[in-house]
């Protein structure tokens, strides 16, 4: 499941340049796996291609779309909304893929009522009713870490099973609720391991 997102970004720029077919060969390539491995993958779909040809790009898109969900569309909150609340507020590639951002909350009272590209800021204590009333189905949080878990309490009760986390914090939900986490100083942490070890020679033999 966790490759299907990027075979689905291959095809995307693959059909962006009308290109009507593609082999398991160079979709692995774009998608930093190996042939054997797309062959794999996409056969659980039914997706088997044809020799020679290659995958039908519009077929393969539409069938990895099925499967991903993003065939239907999905109200989004976006709790928290600092700098990187903002940024993620402000990105338009969540609505070209089916994630449509309806509410922005925050705890802050003097952000209430200021306006994220079409959307106002909403307090936090209305987050019960915006759940309920735009069927919430996911939400991204982007609180500092010492709110994050309170939040995710709130999001909890107020009946959201998805959430995706900003927050530098390791979060706890109960069983049934989707969680993933997206900590940007982890990932910065281990490009800095891996850029170390390339700055040091190679010890010499004895």
């Amino acid at each position: 499941m966790a490759r299907l997102p990027l075979y689905y970004r291959a095809l995307l720029d693959t059909a962006e340049r009308q290109v009507a077919t593609i082999s398991s060969e160079r979709l692995a390539e774009l998608a930093g796996v190996n042939a054997a491995k797309v062959r794999k993958d996409l056969s659980y779909l039914g997706s088997y291609g044809t020799r020679g040809v290659g995958y039908d790009v519009e077929y393969l898109l539409h069938e990895i779309s099925r499967e991903l969900g993003l065939t239907r569309d999905w109200p989004v909150v976006i709790v928290g909304i600092g700098n990187l609340g903002r940024a993620l507020a402000n990105y338009r590639g969540f609505g070209a893929r089916g994630f449509r951002v309806v509410a922005l909350v925050d705890a802050d009272p003097a952000l209430v009522g200021k306006r994220v590209g079409e959307l106002a800021i909403e307090p936090i204590d209305d987050l019960d009713r915006i759940v309920a009333e735009r069927q919430i189905a996911i939400a991204i949080l982007a609180t500092p870490a010492p709110a994050a878990q309170e939040v995710a309490d709130r999001l909890v009760a107020a009946g959201v099973r998805s959430i995706l986390n900003f927050a530098p914090a390791v979060l706890t939900v109960p069983d049934g609720v989707s969680l993933r986490k997206v900590d940007l100083a982890i990932e910065l942490q281990i490009l800095s391991f891996y850029q170390l070890r390339r700055n040091v020679p190679a010890a010499s033999s004895p």
